[in-house]
């Protein structure tokens, strides 16, 4: 007869047990279970009892029930760890233990298991293991050892990847001395052998870019860390990373290199180099830049926009341009541009600005390069004055030709057609006539060269020597000189002149112009009215200007205003009007760099203003 085991006596003391705990008879069918089994399993209403235990947990090994089999003939074993789910359906993990249940006459009539839950370790150590592995993995994807020094046992520790950047085999044991050996000897071995003392005297973490010389003899650069472990305050030891950088440390010497050939190269180009963000903000600018703008330290420069380092209105324009060319990526090439500095210096450039693009094709900057031309421009200006002032002596030298040609022609027709009447007469009274006439005619042509060769000797003379000369002074001494024509003509000059009003000109050629002028306004006065002269002066930048205004009769512009300064052109009729004077006046103005402007009304008079150049 089969003995089944009786518990009711202890079932209370079962149920309050706190693990989750089973009994079950020889045959592994469940006699009893605690609450915490319970809760663990199943709910309260659900019955269980004489349930086989393979039944209600069939995943469990099947080795699992000669273990228990085993238990029950008196041979105990360790089951093990058994992965199942909850309740709740969350998979927890226990570890099993199992005892044979005894009767009160010490028979085994069965088996007492209990559960411990060790889901929290478990997770904890398989945690651990995928740390442990990803650290592996990311330790040899970045070329990354761990070293470990023990100061009780003065031993050192190297990983796997640490040793293989030493170069060393993997049964290769390190210590502080041959560590310190690989350092290359000098900078790298001093500097990591005091960051070890004061690591260990001070406290000091380090983290050093270091060579090392591997056991092949290879120089290798590394970045070496290091920190103290202490235990209770006192120091057990360090623990440090080491990592290959020696291709990192390679690639930044070769850009540091490349950057430095680039920075020289653009550093000594003619050029103007920058590049600008897309708020046109510098980010680098060449020498010559920094140069132009007077900034001798590159960095001053740097961040700072057009607003900061030209006038409003220039740096407005360059902010447009640098927007149109990062919008559209097309560029501006050699494009001709005046820039104005905030000192007011003016300067002429040949300007590009490139976009700079991502790989997206958007820009995020421009490249500007600008060619300095003002001197260039100086130079073009200057060689077009000489084009025109040597087209203007050329249409000079051509109407002087004409001119000599022609009152030459006439003189020597006239003295021809003369000398043929003298020949032919026989009468003495009309001979003398003819003599006077002949003699008329030498004093004419003797005053013909002499215009002629004044208007030579201004053309041809390049030492022109001016002089700065007070105009008010100069005007009373020509005003003194001319009194007697003056008064018999009962003309009046009004000087207007500043008394230190001063003008840069040939001494001779001011007395001319003054003279000049003055006596053409009284000998072509209005007979209806005394003559008036008024003379005025003001200045620009680049003149010192006389006016000299008359109440004459005045010069019809429309009709002789292309001609009012040609040799032996006049334009009233007069006796003593011969053409010669305002073209002379007029070359000697213009042989001083300045120039002549006239205004007039018939009826009311003219006004003269000529122009002294006060830089030339």
């Amino acid at each position: 007869m089969l003995n089944v085991p009786h518990i009711s006596n202890t079932s209370y003391l079962i149920r309050q047990l706190p693990t989750p705990t089973v009994f079950i008879d020889k045959f592994f069918n469940i006699v009893q279970v605690s609450d915490k089994w319970r809760s663990t399993f199943y709910t309260d209403d659900e019955e269980i009892e004489g349930t086989c235990l393979f039944n209600i947990f069939p995943e469990l090994s099947p080795k699992w029930k000669n273990v228990l089999q085993d238990c029950i003939n008196g041979n105990q074993q360790p089951m093990g760890i058994h992965k199942t789910k909850d309740i709740n359906g969350k998979e927890r993990w226990f570890e099993w233990c199992n005892a044979p249940w005894y009767d009160s006459n010490e028979n085994i009539i069965g088996e007492v298991i209990q559960l411990n839950d060790i889901s929290d370790t478990i997770e904890s150590e398989l945690e651990l293991n995928k740390k442990e592995i990803l650290f592996k993995q990311q330790s040899e994807l970045t070329n990354i050892g761990t070293w470990e020094y023990n100061l009780s046992e003065n031993g050192l520790t190297w990983c796997a990847v640490t040793k293989a950047i030493h170069e060393v085999p993997p049964h290769f044991v390190p210590n502080i001395e041959t560590a310190l050996i690989f350092y290359k000897e000098g900078h790298s071995r001093n500097t990591i052998s005091m960051a070890l003392f004061e690591a260990q005297d001070k406290g000091t973490p380090w983290s050093l870019k270091l060579q090392i010389v591997t056991a092949n003899g290879k120089e290798k650069w590394v970045l070496i860390t290091g920190k103290p472990i202490y235990n209770k305050g006192e120091l057990v030891g360090l623990i440090g990373t080491l990592q290959d950088i020696h291709d990192q440390v390679e690639a930044d010497i070769k850009t540091l290199d490349n950057e430095k050939l680039l920075r020289t190269l653009i550093d000594n180009l003619p050029l103007n180099v920058y590049i600008k963000d897309t708020e046109s903000r510098k980010i680098l600018a060449n020498k010559a830049e920094c140069d132009y703008l007077g900034i001798k330290n590159p960095e001053d420069i740097i961040g700072k926009s057009d607003f900061e380092l030209y006038p409003s209105e220039s740096a407005k324009k360059s902010r447009e341009e640098d927007l149109r060319v990062m919008n559209t990526l097309k560029p501006i090439i050699g494009k001709e541009t005046i820039n104005i500095k905030k000192d007011g210096k003016t300067t002429s450039f040949l300007s590009s600005k490139i976009p700079l693009l991502n790989n997206k094709g958007v820009a995020y900057g421009l490249v500007g390069i600008s060619l300095d031309i003002s001197k260039l421009k100086e130079k073009e200006h200057e060689l077009r004055n000489i084009i025109n002032i040597a087209s203007i002596q050329n249409k000079k030298l051509l109407n002087f030709a004409h001119i000599v040609s022609h009152n030459l022609r006439s003189h020597s027709a006239n003295f021809s057609m003369l000398l043929n009447f003298l020949e032919c007469e026989k009468e003495e009274q009309e001979k003398n006539r003819i003599m006077g006439m002949l003699k008329d005619a030498s004093n004419n042509l003797l005053e013909t060269l002499d215009n002629l060769n004044d208007v030579v000797s201004i053309n041809t003379n390049t030492n022109i020597d001016k002089k700065e000369i007070n105009l008010n002074k100069k005007v009373i001494q020509i005003q003194q000189f001319l009194s007697g024509y003056l008064l018999n003509n009962r003309a009046k000059i009004i000087n207007k002149i500043p008394l230190d009003f001063k003008v840069k000109s040939v001494p001779a050629y001011l007395d001319n112009i003054l003279n000049n002028f003055i006596t053409n306004a009284i000998k072509y006065k209005d007979s209806g009215r005394a003559p008036q002269i008024t003379l005025s002066t003001e200045k620009n930048s680049d003149y010192s200007i006389l006016t000299i205004a008359d109440n004459g009769l005045g010069i019809d512009l429309k009709k002789h205003g292309k001609k009012l300064f040609g040799m032996y052109k006049t334009f009233h009729e007069h006796k003593d009007a011969k053409g010669i004077g305002l073209y002379i006046v007029k070359n000697q103005i213009e042989a001083m760099n300045g120039k002549i402007e006239v205004s007039s009304t018939i009826g009311k008079g003219t006004e003269f203003k000529i122009f002294f150049n006060e830089k030339d």
